[in-house]
């Protein structure tokens, strides 16, 4: 259904399920599954805990799948988590999340995605050309095929998600490979380890960067007006793509330990270059660097794909520049919206400021996880008192013990990121604030 406050032009629904769940998966695995490992280890020692801990992130990002599935299938709108927030608690809250996400959260994510791309690419093929550069490029390239519609982003979308998890299955063969003797590279032989001091402190410290790795599913909903029967596909396609990540995370992770050692993940600043180099030698690691190329080259798609969809909708309530409000008349996508993202990329490429906005707000992507979560609650209480009661094509399995789990999860990933860096959430705290008069001042406009 067209957005009502989007102008002539209206969203066209072109997504399909197989698209769907390539978005889901593509915006979860980026560069985090090849590095974030060796924080695990580092923190829980053990090969057991390593992979208890994966598989407690896994669960509940399989909550919050089925959490955004049901508010997805609910209301099926452009803008995801805003559109919940705003609805739930108001304007000004949802004004903040999408304040957040354009100023530091998906640009400065853009930006940082973009460069870590340009580094592997420039290490891959001895490209003379500075980082800087080749980062500003693929912004606006990517910018423009998203701007040209949603179906050419969503197959770009595709055919990078394929790519990048055919890479991550080389990873795992090879590593099993090894373990059947099939390879005649053997794995490390395993170091002494010790349990943690206190193992439940260490799983916990252990488990925000899990988190955060497995963040990104909720990007999909911001699609949801383009999706082909979102009632439906929404939710299949969060839950296929979580358990999807899940299942490839784990393996990869076994293979990591099971090549390395858990001393040796934990000491390795490059466990998938570190793995594969074992296992197959310099093509090993030349491999897998070409598929973290693949891969950030797919996760700044969807980021960019994406994230304009919340700056219209925001936009179409009255609270940002009207013309990020208006569609394509053609291409059907937020054309001024998806230029306003790429032209704000670039600059923070320029300033060099990305990856200090991004420690800042590093917080704030769980405090709105946990705060879309309890609107589920508040939709829930509302579908009851209609007449007819509750319609929704999709619930939440575990209702209401599992969303209250996901977000007693956020709570803890925001208070412990506080702990570990009360300064950056401090300047982050700051800058969410500084929407408020931006806020107040287009409110005030819309109100004439």
């Amino acid at each position: 259904m067209p957005s009502p406050t989007s102008g002539t032009a209206g969203y066209v629904r072109r997504v399909g399920l197989f698209s769907g769940v390539m978005m889901v998966i593509g915006g979860i695995i980026g560069s985090g599954i090849f590095r974030n490992p060796q924080v695990v280890a580092q923190r829980v020692h053990t090969p057991g805990l390593t992979l208890g801990t994966w598989v407690l992130g896994g669960g509940i990002a399989l909550i919050g799948a089925f959490v955004y599935g049901e508010l997805g299938a609910r209301f099926p709108r452009a803008g995801g988590g805003y559109v919940y927030i705003r609805d739930a608690y108001g304007t000004l809250p949802a004004f903040l999340y999408a304040w957040a996400l354009l100023l530091m959260v998906a640009t400065g994510a853009i930006a940082a995605v973009a460069v870590t791309f340009a580094n592997y690419f420039i290490a891959l093929t001895g490209l003379a050309v500075s980082p800087n550069l080749l980062a500003g490029i693929a912004i606006v390239a990517l910018t423009v095929v998203n701007y040209l519609g949603v179906k050419p982003g969503a197959v770009t979308q595709n055919i990078f998600t394929v790519l990048k998890l055919a890479a991550l299955a080389v990873v795992i063969g090879a590593g099993l490979a090894a373990l059947a003797h099939w390879l005649p590279a053997a794995p490390r032989a395993a170091a002494p380890v010790t349990a943690p001091a206190n193992p439940v402190l260490a799983l916990a410290a252990a488990l925000v960067p899990v988190l955060f790795s497995y963040g990104g599913w909720q990007q999909t909903n911001y699609i949801a007006e383009e999706i082909i029967e979102p009632e439906r596909n929404l939710p299949r396609a969060l839950v296929i793509g979580v358990i999807g990540v899940v299942v490839v995370y784990l393996l990869a992770n076994y293979t990591y330990l099971a090549t390395l050692g858990a001393a040796g993940l934990a000491a390795s600043e490059a466990p998938a270059a570190d793995a594969m180099g074992r296992l197959l030698g310099p093509a090993g690691r030349t491999f897998i660097t070409a598929g973290i190329v693949v891969s950030t080259f797919g996760f700044l798609n969807l980021v960019i794909l994406v994230s304009p969809r919340v700056y219209q909708a925001m936009a179409a309530d009255g609270l940002f520049f009207p013309r990020l409000a208006r569609l394509h008349p053609r291409y059907h996508t937020p054309g001024a919206a998806l230029v306003v993202q790429c032209i704000w990329a670039v600059m923070l490429l320029g300033l060099g400021t990305y990856g200090a906005l991004l420690d800042y707000v590093v917080f704030a992507d769980w405090i709105t996880f946990s705060a879309t979560a309890s609107t589920l609650f508040i939709y829930r209480a509302r579908a009851r008192r209609q007449a007819g009661g509750d319609t929704a094509t999709f619930l939440t399995p575990g209702y209401p013990v599992t969303p209250l789990l996901f977000i007693a999860a956020g709570i803890y990933v925001v208070v412990g990121s506080i702990a570990s860096n009360p300064g950056n959430a401090l300047k982050g705290t700051a800058l969410l604030l500084a929407g408020v008069p931006v806020y107040l001042f287009w409110r005030s406009r819309a109100a004439r």
